[in-house]
């Protein structure tokens, strides 16, 4: 085997590399610098986890409770539990505890199953939170509206109804 797993050099050909699924407004750290976990397609991964400040699931994660700056859920992923992060970007599925300090993106093959916290959402057309969601309060500021739960007929109608 002369390939090494982690190499740093790039791509014959100067040809870039994939990157996983991203933000892009994490800490000013560069991603190769970060401690990344990334669990792939096929790959299931049970316990805790601890020290990685970037999560990446293509496969599944089934946790108690995990601390990092990124999560990012690729789509086919799965992550079952309570995570706490700083962004998360889904477009698998997690089922469980989200608490994102910053932003939580729903990719349209997304879907959130429990619980889900966080200072900013964007749900692209097709993505799906079922069960309760709550908005944090932005820093030093108040909430405009507390905690809800959304009935999943009620997004769609809501969207449909003209306003008052």
């Amino acid at each position: 085997m002369g390939r090494t797993p982690f190499a740093s050099s790039p791509a014959p050909g100067g040809a870039p590399q994939p990157r996983p699924i991203g933000l892009g407004r994490g800490p000013a750290r560069e991603a190769a610098e970060r401690r990344t976990l990334v669990v792939g397609h096929g790959i299931s991964v049970q316990g805790t986890v601890q020290d990685a400040e970037r999560l990446v699931v293509e496969g599944t994660v089934e946790a108690t409770m995990i601390h990092a700056t990124e999560l990012s859920i690729a789509p086919g992923g799965v992550f079952k539990g309570e995570v706490e992060v700083e962004e998360a970007e889904i477009a698998g599925t997690i089922d469980g505890t989200l608490t994102a300090r910053g932003s939580m993106v729903v990719r349209a093959s997304g879907k959130v199953l429990g619980t889900a916290r966080c200072r900013r959402l964007l749900v692209e057309d097709g993505g799906h939170i079922t069960g309760r969601m709550e908005m944090l309060p932005e820093q030093g500021g108040e909430v405009r509206a507390g905690p809800r739960e959304v009935p999943r007929a009620e997004v769609g109608k809501a969207a449909a109804e003209p306003a008052a």
